[in-house]
């Protein structure tokens, strides 16, 4: 066994679900189950709390690592590269000092890093010296960028044309807002040079996400909780993806356009596709939806209350439900009106056909033989289908990532032990805690030749069974 497998410092009780919402307070990290009969094999990225991206096998081994975090770190497909394999976007540089934690107001500068950590691509301020990056890139573009910094946020993309499709913050006051200041949503296309070639701001939209004129009323209305002098985080968007080619479109239907962006609102509780052409909301979900029914779910059936979603993105071809929906439904509370989650808050995935707009697959804690509360993160997370039709979920407040089968057992799971003071949730002061925004997939084949990699069972203890530290 590994030394990563189990890192437990005292007398722990290792359930199915080792972290749940409210989290004991000590419990082990790195992975603590691993069906090898059913788990998919690949590595698996992510940024953690000490600010580093890390690249782990099955059996939780840091196999390589980036000395910088990303927001989230974004493989780069080797098609866009000439071949060469481990290159990533990463955050280059951020201004401390801000507490507008969750956005991109800190971000200075973001780029592409090699395998062994070369800067070969820069958009942003130059970084300073506190930056692993602080060297300026010579013949690199970052002179263009608005505002003198990268300001980016949650999600960015390499396209096919070696372009940058780049979510941003843009921090402005907007006509018919109560707020003095607005943090909006901008998305930028960024070429090689760093010019800005394509650029779409989400309030110039307003009129198209769905709103009810009640519930745009209330957008308007809306200020900071932070107070008057903090932008107004009125939408959040907190994801966008490039559609890419899916059935939709190859039967026909133009919304489906692969060149199309879809982006979804953690605030409002929408998620559209925007016509890369015309700027225009072609397709919609939300952001008003009939409620839950508690009890026995049926499937197929229509779209029920989503609250504060995250990672909604059209599955790949090739891989099982491909062209349908997959987004983590947080369960957060959100909304123009609020939505409660209710007493018992859960989380969801949820795999949707977007023609029908119907549910034909999801997962809660109780599709693992758990109490559905035992499945939750109200904010960041994902889901990602893999090959076999299994389900890579990142619950990500509590650290922990796993997989699922399509009938909801657990074939693999990890809990982050990258714990690090942080502001978010800590009440105004900083709090310990190995939160994470994002966990991906990241095939062997992505990875240079000869990187190492371990495949070795684990098998938990049967729960209410203590395990006693080991050497």
């Amino acid at each position: 066994m590994t030394k990563h497998t189990y890192n437990i410092v005292a007398l722990s009780l290792l359930s199915v679900a080792a972290s749940l919402s409210a989290a004991p307070s000590v419990y082990p990290t790195g992975v603590t189950r691993y069906d090898t009969a059913t788990a998919y094999n690949s590595y698996v990225i992510f940024s953690g709390q000490d600010k580093k991206t890390h690249l782990i096998d099955m059996n939780g081994n840091e196999v390589h690592s980036w000395n910088a975090e990303g927001f989230p770190p974004v493989l780069i497909d080797p098609a866009l590269t000439g071949g060469q394999r481990g290159n990533v976007l990463v955050q280059l540089a951020s201004a401390p000092g801000t507490s507008n934690e969750g956005n991109g107001l800190r971000n200075q500068a973001i780029g592409e890093l090699d395998w062994n950590g070369n800067v070969l691509w820069q958009w942003g301020a130059a970084a300073s010296a506190q930056d692993a990056y602080a060297a300026p890139v010579e013949g690199k573009a970052h002179a263009q960028v608005p505002g003198g910094s990268a300001k980016q946020h949650h999600d960015w993309r390499r396209l096919p044309n070696g372009n940058t499709l780049v979510l941003a913050n843009l921090v402005h006051p907007v006509q018919g807002f109560a707020a003095p200041q607005v943090l909006d949503d901008v998305i930028y296309e960024v070429n090689k040079q760093g010019d800005v070639v394509w650029k779409w701001v989400a309030s110039e939209h307003l009129n198209e996400f769905g709103f009810t004129p009640a519930s745009l009323k209330l957008v308007k209305a809306g200020l900071s909780p932070r107070g008057k002098n903090v932008p107004f985080d009125y939408l959040h968007v907190n994801n966008m993806s490039v559609l890419g080619p899916n059935k939709w479109f190859d039967a026909g239907d133009q919304r489906f356009n692969p060149d199309n962006i879809l982006i979804d609102s953690r605030e409002a509780n929408f998620i559209v596709i925007i016509d890369k052409q015309t700027g225009k909301v072609v397709w919609n979900l939300g952001p008003d939806y009939p409620a839950q029914v508690r009890g026995p779910r049926v499937l197929p059936r229509p779209v029920d209350q989503i609250i504060g979603q995250h990672d909604a993105h059209l599955i790949e071809p090739g891989l099982p439900g491909a062209g349908n929906l997959l987004v983590f439904d947080n369960q957060g509370e959100a909304g123009y009106p609020r939505v409660s989650v209710g007493v018992q808050p859960r989380s969801r995935v949820l795999e949707i056909d977007p023609v029908k707009k119907q549910i034909v697959w999801e997962y809660t804690g109780g599709d693992s033989n758990g109490p559905d509360w035992g499945f939750y993160s109200s904010f960041i997370s994902s889901a990602r289908r893999l090959p076999n039709g299994n389900t890579l979920i990142d619950e990500g407040m509590n650290g922990r990532i796993f997989q699922v089968t399509n009938k909801g057992d657990i074939a693999w799971e990890y809990i982050s032990p990258y714990f690090a003071p942080t502001p978010v949730a800590g009440a105004g002061k900083p709090v310990l805690s190995n939160w994470l925004y994002r966990a991906q997939p990241v095939p062997y084949n992505w990875v240079p030749e000869g990187t190492p990699r371990s495949e070795n069972a684990v098998i938990p203890p049967e729960p209410g069974k203590f395990r006693v530290a080991t050497n």
